[in-house]
């Protein structure tokens, strides 16, 4: 009884400890083994909880994302051709890579600081809904005076995972007034 009971929780989307968890669950029929599981972690609260999965696919010979470090807050994307990025002026490079977002969450493709400060390249039009699963291109900026090479296998953006908040919209005749009113740009000060 006490095994069936904790195979009913381990089912559900409860939150328990894997050390209590799983030794029951690893012995019951019926439920998947720890390598057909997401990968879990425990938080700081003694937590078990899913860690979300960012799926890619490679169209062609494509470079897989990769994180620059362990704890990197997004996945390098490359280049997966030669292009130049005209100087003043914008290019659309492909990665040749499709992805498959986490629940809950949106990706953003952000520039690479390196590439920001040397070579004054900026990534533009960087929001990937979690439901699109076309190729992954990357607009690229060049606002310096001289064109920029990319080449096949450059590291050329970042891929971040971020949460996102879906709110219901609604209209309404009038909003709830605030201290700061109307006021815009540079209205709550100059520095």
């Amino acid at each position: 009884m006490l095994r069936k009971t904790f195979s009913v929780l381990c089912r559900s989307r409860l939150l328990l400890h894997p050390s209590v968890c799983q030794p029951f669950c690893d012995m019951t029929p019926g439920v998947e083994s720890p390598a057909k599981r997401q990968k879990m972690e425990v938080n700081g609260m003694g937590d078990a909880v899913v860690e979300p999965v960012l799926q890619f696919k490679r169209l062609n010979d494509a470079f897989a994302p990769v994180r620059g470090s362990d704890h990197a807050a997004g996945f390098d994307l490359f280049s997966n051709k030669d292009m130049v990025v005209p100087a003043k002026d914008k290019t659309l490079v492909p990665t040749d890579l499709q992805i498959a977002l986490p629940e809950g969450c949106y990706g953003r493709v952000a520039p690479r600081s390196g590439l920001a400060l040397k070579k004054f390249i900026d990534v533009g039009a960087g929001v990937i809904d979690r439901d699109y699963r076309g190729e992954v291109f990357v607009l690229l900026f060049n606002f310096s005076d001289t064109n920029f090479e990319v080449k096949r296998g450059d590291r050329i953006a970042q891929l971040i995972c971020e949460k996102i908040f879906m709110p219901t919209l609604v209209e309404r005749e009038t909003l709830e007034e605030t201290k700061r009113g109307e006021g815009g740009f540079g209205s709550t000060g100059s520095n």
